[in-house]
């Protein structure tokens, strides 16, 4: 099993009298991870896809928690979020039943705000739980192993069961993206039109790396950009995407307002767009590499409860970095290339107005920028 660098922060919290809430992906591992955390305790689990359990704990009284919890000074609940009420009733067992710990999970961070942030203010640590991250695969198998399937990784991405499944992750990933990505978020919405998530998603796929006009894609789809805003906004809280904004502080001519979106994950970007082919042979290693660099930072930022801000930057006379990273008053930027031959110069407006540290990752240093 591969280690998680979440593990340690999680237990840290344990009896801190409060509800550990662990939200993520859909078969990132969560229940692995905390079902690890809590193998030598007793604990109660329930889970919330169960139409008894839902049932149950969304019309309980204080009694009627209390008898369902027991003894137990444990409570694991998985895929909290399909449970109505349940802030409310996770709120009365930190209130009145105490000395027992409540680890929730959930893979929908729109869901889960709605049913636990009111009744959970002040009473919940919360963390995100991605795909394996660079440095946990690493950790795993040991440098040399790693370095082999860098190109591997780039092409399948990071999905526990996609690296443990070595010789059937098209397979895997196939079945990931058709049961969650479109059956498990068209419920979540009630949406009825898969075609449109279908073509958004594959419009957004083959925009990585390149900032999204959402008018482009409204027409692209057939749609107004009311509807596509939604979608990417419900897409982003199911942790299949996230948006990079622009960074604009100085200069006059700073695009503002424009955004980049990328995937968690590289399997199911090319799952989106059909394209395994061997990655020596893509036209879009650019893209992919981007892709991949800027997903795992993501990850290592909230691993390490980092407050620094991801920024993209570009001017209207196409000046650009690839990323930007402020940390409280200190800004990096950084210029993603694949190739080690290949070069790239820090603009000298960015440069004399902002004194940033820079730079240029390729696929020899790139383990410095996901330390």
């Amino acid at each position: 099993m591969i280690f998680r660098d979440l593990t340690a922060n999680l237990e840290a919290k344990l009896h801190k009298g409060k509800v550990i809430v662990l939200i993520g992906p859909r078969q990132v591992g969560k229940t692995t991870l905390i079902n690890s955390i809590l193998k030598d305790k007793e604990y109660l689990f329930l889970d919330g896809d169960d139409n008894t359990v839902a049932e149950t704990l969304a019309n309980a009284n204080t009694e009627i928690l209390k008898s369902i919890i027991g003894n137990y000074k444990y409570i694991f609940i998985d895929e909290v979020q399909r449970i109505p009420n349940i802030g409310l009733k996770l709120k009365i067992i930190v209130d009145q039943i105490k000395d027992v710990q409540v680890v929730v999970s959930g893979s929908s961070s729109l869901d889960i705000n709605n049913v636990t942030q009111e009744p959970l203010t002040g009473r919940k640590f919360e963390f995100h739980m991605f795909p394996v991250s660079w440095k946990e695969f690493e950790n795993s198998v040991g440098y040399m192993k790693a370095q082999q399937q860098l190109e591997i990784r780039l092409l399948y991405g990071m999905y526990p069961d996609v690296i443990n499944n070595f010789g059937t992750e098209y397979e895997i990933l196939k079945n990931l993206v058709s049961s969650y990505l479109y059956k498990d978020i068209l419920a979540l919405a009630g949406i009825r039109k898969s075609e449109v998530l279908e073509k958004i998603l594959r419009a957004l796929a083959m925009q990585v790396g390149s900032e999204v006009s959402y008018n482009e894609i409204a027409q692209l789809v057939g749609v107004d950009k009311n509807t596509v805003n939604n979608y990417i906004d419900l897409l982003e809280k199911s942790f299949v995407i996230f948006r990079l904004t622009s960074f604009s502080k100085n200069i006059r001519n700073e695009i503002k307002a424009n955004k980049k979106i990328y995937f968690y994950d590289n399997g199911v970007l090319n799952m989106l767009i059909g394209n395994f082919n061997a990655f020596e042979f893509r036209q879009d290693k650019g893209a992919l590499w981007e892709n991949f660099l800027v997903s795992e930072r993501l990850k290592q930022l909230s691993y390490t409860q980092s407050i620094a801000k991801s920024y993209f930057w570009r001017t209207t006379t196409q000046q650009e970095i690839d990323y930007i990273e402020v940390n409280t008053d200190e800004i990096s930027a950084f210029e993603f290339k694949w190739a080690t031959t290949k070069k790239a110069k820090l603009p000298k407006s960015f440069s004399d107005a902002y004194n940033p540290s820079f730079l240029v990752v390729n696929k020899d240093n790139f383990r410095e920028f996901l330390k």
